[in-house]
């Protein structure tokens, strides 16, 4: 009998790949893909010939409703959700109940409800729940939590946290299914959940009070009448003269042509929408007061129509300062046909995900009384800071003693999850936010 992990894999999208490929690849020695499913076949049939012309055989397919089944018949160890946000909490709850272990994209879901039902799945199962916090593997963030885990800048008193999206990157959660923040939780939720989570386990501790205020004040139609943009085109795979830098034309990206434009007859899903068009949701600027229960604040801020990409972390504490300045895209620039390329640091082509080379990162700390010391952050491969292929490899081999306490579970997703839907309620009623106040029912027991 064989002594490989049976995985099935649901959510056949762009996310999907990393973990196909690290099952096909690097970690074909302990993992087996025995079966997937994905509401749209076209994608499953795009990642099965990459998947067979390794001379792996095709894993069986089943229904997106049909997950339970699927583990009981093919006898499936661990689940990969890779769907959209908002089927997280239904797929990870099936999961459990019909026996296998799940390993989620963030953020675990998008509800309170969903963070109540999985939690209340986890403790009765006994299963596990790991959640992909992908950045607490890159090596610029590791340092900084060595750093303050050494106790050199003392109890820690305040966090400033500034992570700005350009507008390649930035704007693409306004093309997508991202934009409607009933599927998504807004960027708070999708996007942030990484940033919570980082300063959470920085700190090691957990949210108490939230203040947050922001808008969509750049992105959509609105803003776009407002200053005076025109007409433009429904999406930005056209050959209409209104494209401008805002334009994704999927046909330029083979990957985006295959596994989205290709795929759009099988249920009319248009991953290129204009981020100037009416129906958008989410909110563009954010700023956030967070209230930790040990008594230290952070002050958050996020944009997403930067020119640069990158963020910027100050953490205070009782006997000095650290600082982590990140760039991981120094321009997002256009072509002499007004089509996206980037500067010659990053790669080229139309950028919709972080770089795996960042431009620069820079982590500095500095005692009172003392000169500013550089601290060396070792070179990351890969996507997310090279947070990526040591992820995969945590997830799919683990078993390595880790100081840091990478590893992140359903709890960890709760805790993250709770900055999110705290900032989400105080933005509708303009108060601050308890954590308590939200009824996370088993879950808050992780706070």
């Amino acid at each position: 009998m064989s002594s490989l992990t049976r995985y099935a894999l649901i959510g056949a999208g762009s996310r999907a790949q990393m973990y196909v490929d690290a099952i096909a690849g690097p970690h074909a020695d302990v993992a087996e893909l025995v079966a997937w499913a994905d509401t749209n076949v076209g994608r499953l049939d795009w990642h099965e010939r990459r998947l067979t012309a390794t001379g792996i055989a095709a894993p069986r397919r089943f229904g997106p409703d049909g997950l339970a089944e699927a583990i009981r018949e093919h006898r499936i160890d661990r689940v990969i959700v890779t769907t959209p946000d908002w089927t997280h909490a239904d797929l990870v709850v099936a999961a459990l109940e019909a026996g296998a272990d799940v390993i989620v994209e963030k953020p675990l879901t998008t509800s309170a409800d969903g963070v109540r039902r999985i939690a209340e799945a986890a403790e009765r199962t006994g299963r596990s729940v790991t959640v992909t916090f992908n950045y607490r593997y890159s090596p610029r963030n590791a340092a900084l939590k060595q750093l303050i885990q050494s106790g050199e800048v003392g109890e820690i008193t305040s966090v400033h946290f500034e992570w700005v999206l350009d507008v390649a990157h930035g704007a693409d959660y306004f093309r997508r299914w991202h934009r409607d923040k009933d599927s998504s939780g807004g960027l708070l939720i999708h996007k942030a959940s990484h940033h919570f989570d980082l300063v959470n386990w920085w700190l090691q501790e957990s949210p108490r009070r939230v203040f947050a205020s922001g808008g969509l004040r750049f992105y959509g139609a609105d803003n776009a009448a407002r200053r005076g943009l025109g007409e433009r085109p429904e999406r930005g795979t056209t050959d209409s003269a209104l494209r401008d830098g805002f334009s994704l034309d999927l046909r330029r990206d083979l990957v985006l042509r295959e596994l989205y434009l290709d795929q759009e007859e099988h249920d009319g899903y248009l991953r290129d929408r204009d981020v100037f068009d009416a129906g958008i949701t989410i909110e563009d600027n954010l700023a956030v007061i967070v209230d930790y229960v040990g008594g230290a604040t952070m002050s958050y801020s996020l944009n997403a129509h930067s020119p640069w990409e990158g963020y910027v972390v100050a953490v205070n504490g009782t006997a000095g300062r650290a600082e982590l300045t990140v760039v991981e895209r120094g321009a997002v620039l256009l072509d002499e046909d007004g089509r996206v390329v980037v500067d010659p640091s990053a790669r080229p082509g139309d950028v919709t995900e972080e770089d795996s080379r960042p431009v620069s990162e820079r982590l500095v700390v500095q005692q009172h009384f003392g000169s500013a010391r550089e601290v060396p952050v070792p070179a990351g491969d890969g996507a997310h800071g090279g947070g990526d292929a040591v992820l995969l490899r945590e997830v799919f081999v683990g078993g390595e003693a880790d100081e840091l306490g990478r590893a992140a579970t359903w709890r960890d997703g709760v805790r993250s999850m709770a900055v999110g839907l705290a900032a989400n309620r105080s933005l509708e009623t303009g108060q601050v936010t308890l954590v308590a106040d939200l009824d996370l029912g088993p879950a808050a027991s992780a706070l």
